[in-house]
């Protein structure tokens, strides 16, 4: 029997316990955002504020970046964000929610729909005037929060439905990063961008002749693909959603094979020499480093880095990225700003437009039998999981601070995801929470 430390027992697995567990991460989430709100509303404003205006430099003196603590957050720590979101769409694309037409065409669609009506919605009251770039802000659904929500619920939510918000979210996600690429970049250095498509074409390169090593994707993703879109202008989290398509998505070993291979490891062990005193013999060691590498091999690098670098996402990268973007001063000015044109636009874009969009364009699918309402759901409860979709946070963060140079403009559009993913989300929650599901009423 597996023996275990107190330190096992009272630390590791109940830390494993919290960081497996689905909703922890929109929790962490929210006290990141929450603590962030306090300190800039507290005497420690003025050093929450100076401290993301911190400049680090790195590199060499004739050839050196220096950008500031938050530039670093947002173009650095967020590549990492949106790389493990390009994992999550070319394993979905592969072989998950969005790999069969049919299955993914309802969710594509209501996603289309939930971006374009709430970037609509704020143009209506934004339109000609120099805030309508932020049309990009109530397009985006905070995947984390929503899916968070979501699991709250346990069985009152159909499993097919939580599916279909997955792969709504995926899809938007999708949608989102496509968006920055084409419309929130600065001036492009052609010279800078061709030395990106270079990097990328070596990982594409080394992804078909079978290089499978996670270190050397980490060493051309970084040093070369990520730091040429730094300098081109392309904004460089964009990097980080190419670079994972090129990461390799197949197994060198099938299962069948692995489990025969398993088998017959696992039966030299039993007949290895044995060594004494709680050792184990260098037989056996090679043994154990054989089943380690045809584990490794049964694996794809794709899931091997998602699984490695997801909680890492989870509990570091989002939770600073929130902390840094969220700190909102309440001043003198807070009833005008939430009045504000770019406030309104945010809050009926995220919480009007997501509803429209997303169940305006399931109805029409399924009207012209298109494909069919997730099994088991009612049309009460996909109204709960469009409200859910208007929890925009993480990612109309991201683009608030990629649309706007005026700060009083990022105030007020802070103002409305905030507001907004409040009620998106609370609304959400309790429609779910008092409907039943078809099994149920039937």
């Amino acid at each position: 029997m597996e023996k275990h430390s107190p330190i096992d027992y009272w630390v590791i697995k109940p830390m494993s316990r919290f960081m497996s567990n689905s909703i922890t991460s929109g929790v962490v989430l929210f006290i990141a955002a929450l603590a962030a709100l306090i300190m800039a509303n507290s005497p420690l404003s003025d050093f929450y504020r100076n401290l993301w205006q911190y400049k680090f430099t790195v590199g060499f003196e004739n050839f050196n970046i220096s950008k500031t603590l938050s530039h670093w957050i947002n173009d650095g720590l967020m590549a990492m964000f949106f790389f493990v979101i390009g994992l999550e769409l070319k394993r979905e694309i592969k072989g998950g929610e969005l790999s069969n037409p049919k299955d993914a065409i309802l969710p594509i669609l209501a996603a289309i729909g939930g971006m374009v009506v709430p970037a609509a919605i704020y143009l209506i009251f934004n339109i000609g005037s120099p805030s309508e770039g932020g049309w990009g802000i109530p397009m985006a659904t905070d995947i984390a929060f929503a899916l968070g929500i979501v699991y709250l619920l346990g069985n009152k939510v159909p499993v097919s439905l939580k599916i279909f918000l997955t792969a709504l979210a995926i899809a938007d996600d999708l949608g989102a990063v496509l968006v920055i690429a084409f419309f929130y970049t600065s001036q492009i250095s052609y010279p800078s961008l061709m030395f990106g498509v270079l990097f990328l074409g070596i990982l594409f390169t080394a992804n078909k002749i079978g290089v499978r090593s996670p270190v050397f994707y980490g060493i051309i993703g970084i040093g070369g693909l990520w730091l040429a879109f730094l300098l081109s202008g392309v904004h460089a989290t964009i990097a980080g959603v190419l670079a994972a398509f090129a990461i390799p998505a197949n197994v060198k070993i099938d299962d069948i094979n692995f489990t025969q291979k398993l088998k017959e490891l696992a039966n030299s062990f039993k007949n290895a020499e044995k060594a004494t005193k709680g050792f184990i013999s260098k037989e056996q060691h090679h043994i154990i480093e054989h089943i380690r590498d045809y584990s490794k091999a049964a694996l794809t690098p794709l899931q091997r880095l998602e699984h490695g670098l997801h909680p890492i996402v989870a509990f570091i990268v989002l939770p600073i990225f929130a902390f840094a973007n969220t700190g909102v001063e309440f001043s003198g000015n807070f009833s005008e700003s939430l009045t504000s044109n770019v406030t309104l636009g945010v809050i009926f874009g995220l919480i009007v437009g997501k509803f429209i969009g997303i169940v305006g364009i399931t109805k029409l699918t399924v009207f012209f039998k298109l494909a069919k309402l997730p099994q088991g759901a009612t049309w009460k409860q996909l109204y709960g999981i469009a409200l859910l979709a208007s929890v925009g946070f993480t990612m109309s963060l991201f683009i608030t601070e990629l649309a706007f140079t005026n700060p009083d403009y990022v105030v007020q559009a802070k103002f409305g995801i905030l507001i907004a993913s409040f009620i998106g989300g609370l609304s959400g929650f309790l429609l779910l929470k008092y409907s039943k599901n078809k099994l149920e009423t039937e």
